[in-house]
């Protein structure tokens, strides 16, 4: 008797297969070989036939180089780290695709000769932000604190209201990050309040500047009092604002949202903030200011350690000068809008457990604590959260009262056939 074992395909042979040889081309040998070794190993035990060898390699190897995987926000938080904080526009996506190769991003291509690096970029964020005399980028919000400290504190002393002495995500605080550039921070004020006069008091020859730091993640209710940047500039010392979240100017929606355009009219030297949340661009920290103070930073030596990439330029710069980025797109969108959404899905999943429902997002990622954002959901059973978070792209929503939410404040509208396509099938 033929036993099909003996028809197994040889390596080459699997490899060279039209569909296993475009994936190998795709995602490297590396990736590929171990699968296939896999597959024939289990069809000599006779548990796969011969003619399935090559689409279960198709199956089973990776569809991309990297671990990460695509992602449905389906959770509400339009800036969630979990998930990588803001996603990029199409805009910005093409954009990092053409700095992928070799470009100009330190070239002037008129004269063959070395230019000044990001000139795009920075532009736009400066047209952006016509308050501030200067503009810089560095990779991150924390590395854009850090070159302030070390360029203007180092060895010398800096105000701060105790109750701003944050923590900033995984395990990271700010008293720590400053401290280990150097800076001896003096702490004024109580937690809860925190008067010009304490400022008055504790300056001294030896402050460099007044550093005052927006409270993310929490707020403070109660019996409480700051100080605003308008009247910490009578000091006579600068004022260096991070207002975190990176909002460039005020936005109806987050009335209580500080940004960067109006806290420089209000005084202050410098800014800084991360590129990654409000604003809807890549990983970066901004800092904007007085001209002098940001050259002043740039040509620091530490600036050097924290230079970015040309993928971050360029994505910063399509972010600034391009369409309405996600993130700016689910703040403009009207509840109404989504409940009709919600509905449509809902009618896609006729015969299954499904709702639409009101629902209530958040900003995330430090911004707007507190702020509710209107919204609507499809409320399904809760058992499906595992399989769709495990699905193909994998769905996140997040479970409230018993049942599992898809909220679609943080769903992009294209998205929601997959959303329906990905419930129907594990639901089965």
């Amino acid at each position: 008797m033929d036993d099909p074992r003996r028809r197994t395909p040889r390596t080459d042979a699997v490899l060279a297969d039209p569909g296993v040889a475009g994936l190998v081309a795709r995602v490297g040998a590396g990736l590929v070989k171990p699968v296939v070794a896999e597959v024939l190993a289990e069809c000599r035990a006779g548990t796969v036939p011969p003619e399935d060898v090559v689409g279960q390699v198709l199956v089973r190897a990776p569809r991309s180089a990297t671990s990460l995987r695509q992602v449905v926000n389906a959770t509400g938080i339009v800036v969630h780290t979990n998930l990588g904080r803001a996603p990029l526009s199409a805009a910005a996506i093409e954009a990092v695709a053409v700095a992928a190769g070799a470009t100009d991003v330190e070239m002037d291509l008129g004269t063959g000769r070395r230019g000044p690096r990001g000139r795009a970029a920075l532009a736009a964020l400066a047209a952006a932000v016509p308050d501030a005399g200067g503009v810089h980028v560095v990779n991150n919000g924390a590395a854009a604190l850090a070159l302030v400290a070390c360029a203007l504190g180092a060895g010398r002393e800096v105000l701060i209201a105790r109750g701003e002495l944050v923590e900033i995500g995984d395990g990271f605080r700010i008293p720590e990050l400053m401290e280990s550039l150097g800076v001896r921070l003096r702490e004024v004020g109580t937690t809860n309040r925190v008067r010009l006069a304490d400022y008055e008091v504790a300056a001294g020859p030896d402050t460099a500047f007044v550093l005052k730091v927006h409270p993310s993640n929490f707020r403070v209710e109660g019996f409480t009092s700051s100080v605003a940047v308008s009247d910490l500039t009578s000091l006579g010392l600068p004022v260096v604002a991070d207002i975190g979240s990176g909002l460039l100017a005020p936005h109806p929606r987050l009335p209580d949202e500080p940004d960067a355009s109006s806290v420089l009219r209000e005084g202050a030297a410098l800014v800084t903030a991360s590129g990654d949340k409000l604003l809807g661009g890549p990983q970066c920290g901004l800092l904007l200011g007085e001209a002098g103070l940001v050259q002043r930073l740039r040509r620091h030596p530490f600036a050097r350690a924290l230079r970015v990439d040309k993928l971050t330029l360029a994505a910063l710069e399509a972010t600034l000068t391009g369409p309405p980025a996600p993130v700016a797109r689910a703040l403009a969108t009207r509840p109404e809008e989504l409940m009709a959404r919600a509905r449509r899905v809902v009618d896609g999943l006729d015969g299954l457990d499904a709702r639409a429902v009101a629902s209530e997002g958040r900003v995330g990622g430090g911004g707007a604590p507190g702020v509710p954002l209107p919204s609507a959901a499809v409320a399904l059973p809760p058992a499906l959260a595992l399989p769709l978070r495990q699905g193909e792209p994998a769905v996140v929503g997040h479970v409230h009262d018993g049942r599992l939410l898809l909220d679609l404040l943080t769903v992009p509208p294209d998205l929601d056939q997959t959303l329906v396509d990905a419930v129907r099938r594990v639901a089965g």
